[in-house]
């Protein structure tokens, strides 16, 4: 058995002076490694019924396209704006270090799709309740989120409103 942990290196005062960023360069390095981890999350997503993926730019792209091949599922992106053509539907939202914005195309998830949200971190929770609010505005539903690894005392979990989280390594 592979532990995931040891494949995620701690980078202290990045991106500013404060944050402990986890760095899962390593993981995705070690193919063993990332096969683990892609096939976990790919698990948790089938137990939830998952019937497509929405991934989080960047990072969570590097876990959402692998699983949606082995889930045999359809994979939606939710991107930073100016990043996607065409009728887009954006939503802002707060970071621990700042603020951002997503879009996601308007038709991309069917009405009433039952959808499982991929990121590699789990901090605050608001990146990916960003996520979940443009799933639910373009029709779908928010069946889980799925990450590689969770900062529990920044108690993103509670954010998340009692929808499924599963996460891989916990810090």
């Amino acid at each position: 058995m592979i532990d995931l942990r040891e494949y995620i290196a701690e980078v202290p005062d990045f991106p500013k002076p404060g944050i402990l960023f986890r760095d899962i360069q390593p993981l995705i390095a070690a193919p063993k490694a990332f096969r683990v981890a892609v096939e976990q999350m790919a698990e948790a997503a089938k137990q939830a019924r998952a019937e497509m993926l929405v991934a989080v730019e960047s990072r969570g792209f590097l876990f959402g396209a692998p699983m949606a091949l082995h889930l045999n599922l359809p994979l939606v992106i939710a991107r930073k704006p100016g990043k996607l053509p065409g009728d887009l539907e954006q939503v802002k939202y707060g970071l621990e270090y700042g603020k951002d914005s997503l879009e996601m195309k308007r038709g991309a998830v069917p009405r009433g799709a039952r959808v499982s949200i991929i990121d590699d971190v789990l901090a605050t929770g608001g990146t990916c309740l960003a996520a979940a609010d443009l799933v639910t505005r373009v029709g779908g539903e928010v069946v889980s989120f799925n990450f590689l690894l969770e900062i529990s005392g920044l108690h993103g979990r509670e954010r998340l409103g009692g929808v499924r989280v599963d996460s891989l390594v916990g810090y």
